[in-house]
């Protein structure tokens, strides 16, 4: 999307254009609230921060100014929950995407803190902000020579019996391996014996977690999957979602605005609460199958040291250590890593 642009002062006093995003996304790049939360927190403070474009190397400058909505992606919200206040008073229209897997046994999430540590946090956020805006992601679900759908199955029950009070969605995806080399590469580096979801092995997963759901009664989606599988009472999700975005902030005309939404309470006349959108806001950056709408991504590749065996944003571990090293050194910088 083509954000409106306005003219902001950076830290060094020079006056530059900056892209002014109605929705943020902190991140799919990079693990904000676990790593860079105070930064982002000061960040905001200060209005913008500079962006460096993964693909062409450009730098520009984002603008906090018209941002009305913030989208949370993490695995570890704890660095940001001392943080909540601030958002209240200054962001106030935000969720997070809350990753919460279970590969401690293989180490698949090297520097994640213990499952039930997680846990423990999603409760506490949950708590705190209300479980409508906490999104429990199993993402992805991995298949290996040691990993079976049972086992998945497994792990997923574990995890969503502790949490069927404390969300109202669960959104996950199955690893695509063979499209992403690098993840691939990474994979065998570690010596992963992994296996593509088939079709069948796809159904067979959804027809189990159907039936634990019947307990629980999650709203289920897919994270951009192509596969339909509706008929277990599992939709196509939009993680940066305007139908969340209108159950969540409707109060927020400028938002509502912006995503072209018309919204008639109920009367004496009709009881009913009608919602129009007029407008198609899908992300076009993209994959054809995500389901997400535009939104502008602050994070950076290669500066989350997670450590996660299949992540498709770092070259390295050894690279991204060393970037988030260089963020503790220079922790103000305008950048994540002072591009």
């Amino acid at each position: 999307m083509n954000w409106k642009k306005i003219e902001i002062v950076n830290d060094q006093g020079e006056k530059v254009n900056a892209q002014a995003p109605v929705i943020v996304s902190a991140s799919r790049s990079t693990d904000i609230p676990a790593f860079y939360a105070d930064w982002f927190v000061e960040r905001w403070k200060k209005g913008y921060i500079k962006w460096k474009n993964p693909f062409n190397g450009v730098s520009l400058y984002v603008s906090f100014k018209n941002a009305r909505a913030l989208v949370l992606w993490t695995k570890n919200p704890r660095p940001m929950m001392k943080h909540l206040d601030f958002l209240d008073e200054h962001v106030k229209n935000y969720y997070f995407q809350f990753t919460l897997n279970d590969y401690d046994r293989e180490g698949y999430e090297g520097n994640v803190p213990d499952l039930a540590s997680r846990i423990k946090t999603f409760i506490e956020l949950s708590n705190r902000i209300g479980k409508d805006r906490v999104v429990w992601r199993f993402d992805p679900m991995i298949l290996t020579d040691k990993i079976s759908v049972s086992d998945l199955l497994d792990r997923v029950k574990n995890i969503g019996n502790q949490l069927q009070n404390y969300t109202n969605k669960m959104v996950f995806s199955f690893a695509d391996i063979a499209i992403y080399k690098k993840v691939e590469s990474n994979l065998e580096k570690e010596n992963i014996n992994s296996k593509e979801f088939t079709p069948d092995t796809m159904h067979e997963f959804a027809s189990g977690l159907q039936k634990l759901n019947a307990s629980w009664k999650f709203d289920i989606g897919t994270c951009a999957e192509k596969i339909p599988l509706e008929k277990y009472g599992i939709s196509h999700n939009k993680c940066v979602d305007d139908d969340l975005m209108i159950e969540l902030f409707s109060h927020d005309k400028q938002l509502m605005d912006f995503l072209g939404v018309t919204i008639t309470e109920p009367s004496l006349f009709d009881a009913t609460r009608q919602i129009r959108k007029s407008r198609n806001l899908k992300d076009k950056g993209q994959r054809e199958i995500c389901g997400c709408i535009s939104s502008k991504d602050i994070g950076q590749y290669n500066t989350c040291p997670h450590e996660c065996v299949y992540c498709y944003a770092n070259t390295s571990k050894e690279i991204a250590k060393r970037n988030y090293k260089t963020h503790k050194e220079n922790p103000l910088s305008d950048t994540i890593i002072g591009f």
